[in-house]
């Protein structure tokens, strides 16, 4: 919601000098997708469209979320590509980021599975609820019996253990047998490898003229592969990254920012380094 943000965003605002703009979307399970990102993108052409009136500097635009607003976030950097009209995007600031349906055995599935805030199969509960579907299917899901054996081919470049770096397996990790593609199970939950879903999966000739980007990624947190691999993805095509990695963060610890004694010492580190990148530009 928006109150639980006002306090980042406020901050923020205070910190980089910077007008910050929260978008108040439509949430699931009432407003199932893409009313979210689609919210979210209306929001951003608004503003864009009408600097003048919130005395924004044009070239300097920043798109930014966490979680699944960082996905909103990287959708709609990737969409204002075709937008030939309005100023480019100088940044996008992406924290913990869940960035594809395709693979839910990456390493940091496996070894955060249990972990709070964000279990592995809350995760595919959140995308069914979001997505307005019965989780009948989610076991299959969590086996990625969705994805055509085409898809996985296709992907498996730029989505696999694999590229994952080898530090990052060392604890917990086992790698998965192939499961069987189950045609009924993906009609069922299909939107997941959509592009405005899984921006992930969006081709080079997209990722290639994205802007320079930030982006956090947590230890405990069964998203941390999803941000590694994006992170990988842009730099093959030539765009700036600057990686911020806590090491004993977990999904979610900027919720608790500003609470005193409540609050993390790792996500106060993650917020100066935000901080810190954003009054670079």
């Amino acid at each position: 919601s928006l109150g639980a943000y006002e306090r980042i965003c406020c901050y923020l605002a205070k910190k980089c000098n910077s007008v910050v703009v929260s978008v108040g979307y439509r949430l699931a399970p009432e407003h199932p997708y893409p009313g979210q990102y689609l919210d979210c993108l209306s929001a951003t052409l608004y503003f864009m469209r009408n600097l003048e009136e919130y005395h924004v500097d044009p070239a300097l635009i920043i798109i930014s979320g966490d979680s699944c607003g960082a996905n909103f976030a990287t959708v709609i950097c990737q969409i204002l590509l075709n937008k030939r009209d309005l100023p480019k995007v100088r940044a996008q600031v992406l924290l913990y980021p869940g960035l594809q349906g395709l693979d839910f055995n990456l390493p940091s599935y496996q070894q955060n599975a249990s972990v709070p805030m964000l279990f592995r199969k809350l995760v595919l509960y959140f995308c069914f609820r979001y997505l307005n579907k019965e989780p009948s299917v989610l076991e299959d899901v969590l086996q990625n019996c969705h994805v055509p054996e085409s898809m996985k081919w296709k992907y498996e470049k730029w989505i696999s253990a694999d590229i994952i770096p080898d530090k990052f397996k060392i604890r917990g990790y086992v790698p998965q047998k192939p499961t069987s593609y189950k045609p009924e199970v993906h009609e069922a939950i299909k939107e997941l490898l959509k592009i405005t879903f899984s921006p992930l999966l969006a081709e080079d000739s997209i990722i290639c003229q994205l802007p320079e980007s930030y982006i956090v990624t947590c230890e405990f947190d069964v998203l941390r592969d999803d941000g590694l691999l994006y992170k990988k993805r842009l730099e093959d095509n030539g765009v700036q990254v600057t990686w911020y990695h806590s090491e004993s963060g977990f999904h979610g610890i900027l919720a608790f920012f500003g609470y005193g004694i409540f609050s993390f010492l790792s996500g106060k580190k993650i917020m100066d380094s935000t901080v810190n990148y954003i009054n670079t530009l």
